[in-house]
């Protein structure tokens, strides 16, 4: 019953399970009501969303050492006790239950995801490839 790591909004697969949005902000011009079935997600847990100011660092990175920043930035947000909290507790879940974690990036490999699946890994979670 691994995690999988998807964008939010993609087709959902038939055994994903429950969608946690790991997104600073609910989708544009969405009703809440269409989150669940437009397939973004079906709870929204911004504890493991970057900060507002780290996210801008994110979208902005042109180059390798931006990017670094960004994912050191990140790394850093992601070691306070409630993040750290929250990937236990998810580390622990993927042992018994289907779900993912996502964001809206097209592109896992310059998105938090990226480094939320390296995060979730040192956990002790159970990826999906």
């Amino acid at each position: 019953m691994p995690i999988r790591i998807v964008q939010l909004g993609s087709p959902r697969a038939p055994d994903e399970g429950s969608r946690i949005g790991t997104v600073r902000r609910p989708p544009r011009g969405v009703p809440r009501a269409e989150f669940a079935s437009r397939d973004f997600y079906d709870v929204w847990f911004p504890v493991l969303a970057p900060s507002l100011e780290t996210m801008k660092l994110g979208q902005a990175a042109g180059t390798p050492a931006d990017w670094t920043a960004f994912t050191k930035k990140y790394r850093s947000e992601m070691a306070e006790p409630q993040a750290r909290h929250a990937l236990a507790l998810l580390a622990t879940l993927s042992a018994q239950t289907n779900f993912s974690v996502g964001c809206y990036c097209e592109h896992e490999a310059h998105c938090h995801r990226s480094v939320l699946r390296e995060l979730l890994q040192a956990a002790g979670a159970r990826l999906a490839p």
